[in-house]
């Protein structure tokens, strides 16, 4: 057994790409895990079973110990029987990997209300949802007295940071997730929980500009070569809390947000001319893809 032997994990939109991933990589370290996915569509439609299954099915053939959920993870009550699946199933929850999440790419002057609700929704509502319920549970065994090592891992982007083209609802959502995360991990410490934010860059079912590559050759951006650091965020003792980390191919970046740039005053209020003379040459650069991953 590996580095998170009796550990239990949940890990969203578990049944393919990313998740799927990740659902194996702590499953090889010793954590017991539920898999939970919807089964639906890039865009969020329909429902199946079958993936989450299937995966459930691969850490068990490994001796691994898993069990499937198809919760909805976007309804607050679902995401609650969700986090008790894996209390019913296993004694306990420890690591809650948030990572499900869908698409509806369109320009803003083209975009309709619902496909800006849909991609908030499951992303920023089905994280904080999971979180929440994750974090009453903890609540409870700390106050129980019971000695809690709960880690929270959230699924942030590339697009957070330099947002992307036809994504601003995508990209809003994983701004939100940022923020989540970080107070996640200032209401978590009272009860021993740790809330930290990984931007994979890897190809998925979200990500297809990127392309698997010959198999004698390393995979920059196969999606398990995200897992390790997920799967040591998920660890007892992992010291890391309220960071945020890109991850592709052999390269970790940890990403310092909401730094000073500048700091400016003048005498009382400002006016527009104090204004155009402080402000020159001091206005910033807007952030681009290829700052945080190199070929982009």
């Amino acid at each position: 057994m590996g580095r998170l032997k009796d550990r239990i994990a949940l890990v969203t939109g578990a049944g393919r790409g990313l998740g799927r991933a990740h659902a194996l990589r702590l499953a090889a370290e010793g954590a017991a895990v539920v898999v939970n996915d919807l089964g639906g569509s890039v865009d969020g439609e329909g429902q199946s079973a079958s993936p989450a299954q299937q995966v459930v099915e691969e850490i068990r053939a490994l001796g691994g110990r898993a069990v499937a959920s198809g919760h909805n993870v976007a309804d607050w009550q679902q995401a609650g029987e969700l986090v008790a699946l894996a209390v019913a199933e296993f004694g306990r929850l420890d690591v809650v990997v948030n990572n499900a999440g869908i698409l509806r790419d369109r320009t803003l002057s083209n975009m309709s209300e619902r496909e800006w609700d849909a991609v908030l929704t499951v992303h920023a509502k089905g994280h904080a949802a999971v979180t929440s319920h994750a974090m009453a549970h903890w609540r409870g065994q700390a106050k129980a007295g019971a000695t809690v090592r709960g880690s929270l891992i959230h699924t942030t982007s590339v697009a957070a940071f330099a947002g992307n083209f036809g994504q601003a609802n995508y990209a809003a959502a994983k701004v939100a997730i940022l923020g989540l995360s970080r107070v996640a991990a200032l209401e978590g410490e009272r009860y021993g929980v740790r809330s930290n934010a990984v931007s994979p860059s890897a190809y998925s079912r979200l990500e297809t500009t990127l392309k698997p590559v010959a198999d004698d050759t390393f995979d920059t951006f196969a999606p398990a070569n995200v897992s390790p650091v997920v799967a040591w965020l998920a660890e007892a003792d992992c010291p890391a809390n309220s960071q945020v980390f890109q991850v592709y191919g052999s390269q970790l970046l940890v990403i310092q947000l909401a730094s000073v740039a500048h700091r400016l005053s003048t005498q009382g209020q400002w006016t527009a001319e104090a204004l155009d003379r402080a402000l020159d040459g001091c206005l910033l650069a807007p952030p681009r893809l290829g700052d945080f991953v190199e070929g982009l």
